[in-house]
């Protein structure tokens, strides 16, 4: 067991390690050959190129100027005095609501480590318990926890008061930011300059009709409902093959810019064999084949494509439909449209560089069965985690290697190479497996089908945060394989379960201790350094960058990965509203990472700023968070690295909210099982209201602020329509939505316009067979429009 010498031993390692790690990122980040690397987003923005430098060839690649090596430590003060408003004007809502999750966390544990030192501390430390225990191993640390007061003491009456306290602080700490970030997204959503999604639609399950097409169905159905806003539509078509053979004609095209320009240095044929990468098969003229394989795609693509324009099982009945005003769509999109429930479902239209294309061909009858058996899946990845990982495991043996490769007899036979793999392999699989886990619940999210790119992160965040609390938090807690951990929530009553892990609770505070400041210290310096695309670019650029396409396309910025990133703060947040009444020691070391990474992330967004305005000084480093020191995930990197694919205006604050709400809901249960083994008499029932309360918090926060996170006002909507109106009158919005949801495979085509896009600009309503029929003598004389409503 860990003793107070030991936790401030590892506490000076992993503080100065992150000092080195520090002292790294501020040398690498100022290298010239290092620039693509932590400045990516100015390069793809075409505000930033390669940094010239005068003087010694050296200078190209070295930075030789020693007064910058001098700016360290200055950002952290200018990134703390950075305004609010400027870090949402210049890095989105999304990132600003990002940091303030930390923020959160800094305003629920400060106070409740002040008050836990004042108050539970010292009850704990004059429990004597564990002192006058025999043959008991404990730890100074244990003497400040819950477990030092003795059974049937009075004093537990401290920790039930404080519970109360620190429960009802902390729901005026959700109250008041949740009330904060509802502010900020409506005026954002005010002040938000013009966007395609505030005026579109996307409706699904459109029901088929014999004699119309998809297109005609749609504009007819609208032109009818609503008559007075209508304005265009896109349907959409299946193009993944298409979208496929574009994405790999793109990839020969560099090979053979590549060639052509190696030519023009050389002013000699290049060649390359025809077989994997170049690596095998017949040698032929490189620029001759490639330009033969370019030309046999495209008449592949030609022909997709027409296949795509005139077959009508690649039309999906789905549509982005357009109105005329924001007031119009948000009418539609938060309306029932028909009697059928199930048809015409409405919703917001995500912008379109958040759209996922790719799931836009799965029926949607399929949806609900897809989604049954996602968390049929999920359930058992979560607690049958261990069995895959023992599997593979098995292969990394030297029993599983030669049964499997049975000609590597001799090589393993080896005393080293038996060493390695005894002592290596089983770890690196599982690090690997980790690795990917993150991927696997993103593809699972994407097998559910969610139409965007925001749905699918805030989805597989879900999952994540799932998969956190039970292999990470229970599973520390509760010792034992996963279908021991899983035997025994089914064996006790539901009961008996917070009592069960609510006894281990105070044996694991030392384990979470040390996690923390590996994984949250450490960890955050480490990940400073963004030493993974670090040398990942070097080693691309080195013997894989062709063209400047491909130099551009190493630089590899990414974006906000909150589906990794929040369910890991989201473990600090419960492990502190856990062990607060508990173990108070552990507060101040999640309110250190918090602390830390909050001024960090200020000051990413300082570094957007300067860097926006031309400022290429040293004033402002700029630091990149949480690449998981097992590679296993990486937090939200720095806004002059990242480039965001979506600015959903922090629509998952009502999931970082639920989240924060289900770690307290855990802690006032757990709590109230360790006090029913206390002897106490039934004093630990005064514990029972606290759970109630917080479910009743909740609802009423989701009644009170989650609309605002899901719907538009109506009367938002037509302050802004008409305001723009007045200022102005003459903009062409047809024009400006035309193309806006159009497949970015048919953007990028030379294909006219008007095969994919809107039919009904030639006419108000479409001249369709059904139409015909109903102005025939046989059926009754009234219009089509009446038939029709």
């Amino acid at each position: 067991m860990a003793s107070l010498r030991d936790i401030v031993t590892s506490a000076s390692i992993n503080l100065l390690s992150a000092f080195g790690f520090l002292m790294a990122f501020a040398i690498l980040r100022i290298q010239p050959f290092n620039d693509r690397v932590y400045f990516p987003r100015w390069y793809k923005k075409g505000t930033r190129s390669s940094p010239t430098r005068s003087g010694a060839y050296a200078s190209k690649f070295v930075n030789l100027d020693c007064r910058t090596y001098l700016n360290f430590l200055n950002w952290m003060p200018a990134a703390l005095r950075m305004p609010e408003p400027e870090l949402i004007d210049h890095a989105g809502l999304d990132s600003v609501a990002y940091i303030r999750i930390y923020l959160l966390g800094l305003k629920i544990f400060v106070p409740l480590a002040v008050l836990s030192f004042m108050v539970l501390v010292p009850v704990n430390w004059i429990g004597d318990t564990l002192e006058r225990a025999k043959d008991l191993n404990f730890s100074d640390i244990d003497k400040l926890s819950i477990s030092n007061v003795p059974d049937g003491s009075k004093g537990f009456w401290a920790h039930i008061v404080m519970s109360y306290v620190f429960s009802f602080w902390t729901f005026y700490v959700l109250y008041s930011e949740y009330k904060v970030l509802a502010t900020m997204r409506a005026d954002y959503l005010a002040s938000e300059t013009r966007r395609p999604d505030q005026f579109t639609v996307l409706v699904r399950n459109i029901p088929p009709d014999p004699d119309e097409s998809v297109s005609e169905h749609v504009q007819h159905f609208f032109c009818v409902n609503h008559p007075d806003h209508y304005l265009t539509h896109q349907i959409v078509y299946n193009a993944n093959k298409l979208a496929s053979l574009v994405s790999k004609k793109r990839d020969l095209q560099n090979w053979y810019i590549y060639y052509q320009n190696k030519f023009e240095r050389t002013s000699k044929r290049p060649l390359t064999k025809t077989g994997f990468m170049g690596l095998w098969g017949t040698q032929v003229d490189a620029i001759d084949h490639y330009t033969s394989q370019i030309q046999k795609l495209n008449e592949e693509e030609a022909v997709e494509r027409e296949r795509v324009k005139k077959d009508p099982d690649a039309i999906v009945p789905a549509a982005f439909v357009s109105f005329k005003s924001r007031w119009a769509a948000a009418v539609c999109a938060q309306t029932q449209l028909c009697r059928n429930p199930t048809l015409w479902l409405t919703e917001w239209a995500p912008e379109p560089r958040d759209v996922y294309w790719d799931n836009f061909a799965i029926p949607y009858f399929e949806l609900t069965i897809r989604r049954l058996i996602t968390a049929v899946a999920l359930f058992f990845l979560i607690f049958f985690f261990m069995i895959p990982i023992a599997f593979v495991q098995s292969l990394a043996n030297i029993e599983g290697i030669q049964k499997v490769f049975p000609f590597l007899k001799p090589l393993i036979r080896i005393e080293s190479v038996k060493s390695v793999i005894q002592g290596f392999l089983p770890g690196i699989v599982l690090k690997i497996f980790l690795a990917v886990l993150p991927q696997i619940l993103m593809t699972m999210s994407k097998i559910e089908g969610y139409p965007s790119i925001s749905a699918l992160d805030r989805k597989s965040a879900a999952k994540y945060h799932m998969f956190i609390l039970v292999n990470i938090f229970l599973g520390s807690i509760i010792t034992g394989s996963a279908l021991q951990q899983l035997k025994t929530f089914i064996d006790l009553p539901p009961t008996e379960i917070p009592k069960t892990i609510g006894v281990y609770i105070p044996m694991k505070a030392n384990f979470f201790i040390t996690y923390i400041m590996v994984d949250g210290w450490a960890g955050v310096a480490a990940e400073i350094l963004r030493l993974v695309p670090l040398v990942l670019f070097h080693l691309k650029n080195t013997f894989l960058v062709k063209t400047e396409q491909d130099r551009y396309e190493a630089m590899e910025p990414g974006s906000i990965d909150f589906p990794v990133g929040e369910p890991r703060i989201q473990l600090y947040i419960l492990l502190g509203l856990v062990y607060a009444p508990i173990t108070p020691f552990l507060l101040p070391f999640i309110i250190i990472f918090l602390a830390f990474a909050y001024v960090v992330f200020r000051n990413q967004c300082k570094s957007t700023f300067m860097s926006r305005y031309g400022s290429e000084s040293d004033k402002f480093d700029y630091f990149l968070l949480l690449l998981e020191r097992n590679v296993v995930v990486c937090l939200c990197k720095v806004i002059n690295v990242y480039d965001p694919n979506y600015e959903s205006a922090a629509a998952f604050w009502p999931d970082v909210h639920k989240r924060v709400v289900i770690g307290l809901f855990i802690s006032q249960l757990l709590l109230l099982g360790l006090l029913s083994t206390k002897k106490i008499g039934r004093n630990h029932f005064a514990l029972l209201p606290l759970p109630v309360l917080t479910i009743w918090f909740f609802m009423y926060c989701k009644g009170r602020f989650e609309s605002g996170f899901i719907r538009f006002p109506l009367q938002e909507a037509m302050v802004k329509d008409t305001l723009e109106r007045a200022t102005e009158p003459q903009f062409n919005l047809k024009a400006y939505l035309k193309d806006a949801y159009m497949h970015p495979v048919f953007k990028s085509s030379d294909v006219e316009k008007s095969d994919f896009t809107f039919e009904e600009e030639k006419s108000p309503l479409v001249a369709t067979t059904r139409v015909a029929t109903k102005l025939s003598p046989d059926v009754n004389s009234s219009s089509p429009v009446q038939s029709d409503a």
